[in-house]
């Protein structure tokens, strides 16, 4: 996703850390960073949007259940492989593990 436009961050660094920004959990000057290229680039613009009311909607919905800690590690693990690139497995990661 770009406007086509050369940012001073680029596009797909802006969205592999859409979360951390959403979550405020970035430095600030990652985060001034951020902010610039939102105001100069629409598509990354209207995905924060959308990713932004996506969580809001969740935290309204879900915000008061309790997460499994054993969950919430197989959740973060999926997604750090996701991020990195490599193969995720097609289980389910709240399913139980698989007796051998």
């Amino acid at each position: 996703m770009s406007c086509g436009e050369p940012h001073e961050t680029d596009c797909s660094e802006v969205l592999d850390h859409l979360y951390e920004f959403l979550d405020s959990e970035m430095p600030d000057v990652d985060r001034a960073k951020f902010k610039q290229h939102f105001t100069e680039c629409s598509p990354c613009l209207e995905k924060y949007g959308l990713e932004e009311a996506v969580k809001k909607l969740v935290k309204r919905c879900c915000g008061h259940d309790d997460v499994p800690t054993d969950l919430r590690a197989k959740v973060l693990g999926r997604l750090d492989l996701i991020r990195s690139g490599q193969a995720v497995p097609d289980h389910d990661v709240a399913a139980a593990p698989q007796e051998s």
